[in-house]
């Protein structure tokens, strides 16, 4: 049994102070008053349960900064920033891609991150060739996760056509490719594989998108494996609007949630083009919305509308989708600063008693835990999912209750987070991974690959 002993947590209840929290089996067995720390508690001066990080494509982190430049089409979008990443993927082998996971995980559990949902498609071999393991590549996720300690829920992907059309899968993406029964098989290796990555590694299932998978076969994916999460794409782009509204019969969002069951299992990313009619819809199934603010900017996705999700009582928490900056509190702050550039006004998701940065903190805390079915908070049962804080660094000196959290996410939150522990194991100290320098050396031996 491991304890921590804390001047200042967040509990479920609220702020409380001088909080000893007991962790047995990787989860909080108790989080109780103290006077003073026992003598083999760690001593922490803040200490904040730490959120899920709900959605990654943790090979894109070695694609960073790569496709800034304009294409030879003279106006860049999501679809020339994909055909990239399908030129990028082409090179990658099952060693690269254990090696970027694993710098991506080391990064977002220094972010804070205590668990990451990877959404994963890159099944096969260049030319679409399996493996011969056909988990081989989930496997290498389940590895890296391993070897950084990060939770994982791994979200394998169905990737079955090239659009509703149902035209064949394009050079870039046959690796995706699987047919309903291939994927079957490939989601049961990779549960195999999850006996390494620890025992709180779980999985879930990921119909990659309503271009990408026929309405039978979504329908087969979602009742694989029953209880798990299920995670996918939605009205993401508006070409995509277009494409499914012509094939199917309807936008999106209307299509999904009057031809699925969709409930708390699911997890839509990015709904960055909805009406408000899809927005009410889509709150009231009790779904998660996953959001990747960074990254829906940096592909120019669009704004998603969180006001009128929010007061219609729906759930969302973050993910950092392509890595390309890996920071829990940026992507937080950039929801709240896109809906204020929309709005033309100021904190704009604080309520009565709740401050901006306390709402998006107790959202990414709750989302994420349910989009990875992962019971989150400092409370007993929870996995010991935890992120201790340096009250001395950043903007925090003189902060106390919800300024904290506004410290963190508004002003200098960057270099604040001391510790970290994912369902119990410590795998940040004083601010780095403690497995940083050898992870980080066999990522730069990947990209050196790569470049050459």
């Amino acid at each position: 049994m491991a304890t921590i002993w804390a001047d200042t947590a967040l509990l479920p209840q609220g702020w409380a102070r001088d909080v000893t929290v007991h962790i047995d089996g990787g989860r909080v067995a108790s989080a109780t008053a103290a006077t003073a720390p026992g003598p083999d508690a760690d001593r922490v001066d803040i200490l904040l349960p730490a959120p899920g990080n709900l959605h990654s494509h943790s090979f894109q982190r070695a694609m960073a900064g790569l496709t800034e430049g304009r294409g030879p089409e003279g106006a860049d979008s999501f679809w020339t920033w994909r055909r990239q990443m399908f030129s990028f993927l082409d090179r990658l082998s099952p060693d690269d891609v254990e090696a970027i996971a694993a710098m991506a995980f080391v990064e977002m559990l220094e972010a804070g991150f205590g668990a990451v949902a990877e959404f994963h498609y890159l099944h096969h071999g260049p030319g679409g060739a399996p493996y011969a393991d056909p988990a081989e590549m989930a496997g290498r996720i389940a590895a890296a996760a391993a070897a950084t300690g990060i939770g994982l829920t791994l979200l394998p992907v169905l990737y079955e056509q090239g659009g509703c059309d149902g035209r064949p899968l394009a050079p870039g993406q046959v690796r995706f490719g699987c047919t309903p029964e291939g994927f079957a098989r490939l989601a049961d290796g990779a549960a195999r594989h999850l006996a390494a990555a620890g025992t709180d590694a779980m999985l879930g299932i990921a119909p990659h998108s309503l271009r990408a998978v026929q309405p039978a076969s979504l329908a087969f994916a979602a009742s694989l494996r029953p209880g798990a999460p299920v995670h996918m794409h939605l009205a993401e782009q508006t070409a995509e609007v277009a494409e499914v509204q012509a094939a199917l019969g309807a936008r999106p969002v209307e299509w999904l949630l009057a031809n699925a069951e969709v409930d708390s299992r699911w997890c839509l990313i990015h709904c960055t083009q909805m009406e408000a009619h899809e927005t009410a819809a889509l709150a009231a199934t009790g779904a998660v919305a996953g959001l990747c603010p960074v990254t829906e900017a940096s592909l120019g996705d669009g704004i998603f509308d969180g006001l009128r999700f929010r007061a219609a009582g729906g759930r969302f928490g973050f993910g950092t989708d392509s890595n390309i900056r890996i920071g829990l509190f940026e992507e937080l702050r950039s929801l709240e600063l896109s809906q204020r550039l929309r709005d033309r006004g100021r904190a704009l998701l604080a309520e009565p008693g709740r401050s901006t940065g306390r709402v998006l903190w107790d959202a990414a805390v709750g989302g994420g835990a349910q989009a990875l079915a992962r019971q989150g908070g400092i409370a007993p049962g929870a996995w010991a999912d935890l992120l201790a804080l340096d009250a001395a660094a950043g903007d925090l000196p003189g902060r106390s209750g919800d300024g904290i959290l506004d410290a963190l996410v508004f002003a200098r939150g960057e270099g604040t987070v001391r510790a970290v522990w994912s369902a119990g194991r410590p795998v940040v100290r004083e601010g780095r991974h403690v497995r940083r320098d050898a992870i980080a050396a066999r990522y730069r031996a990947a990209c050196a690959r790569l470049a050459a």
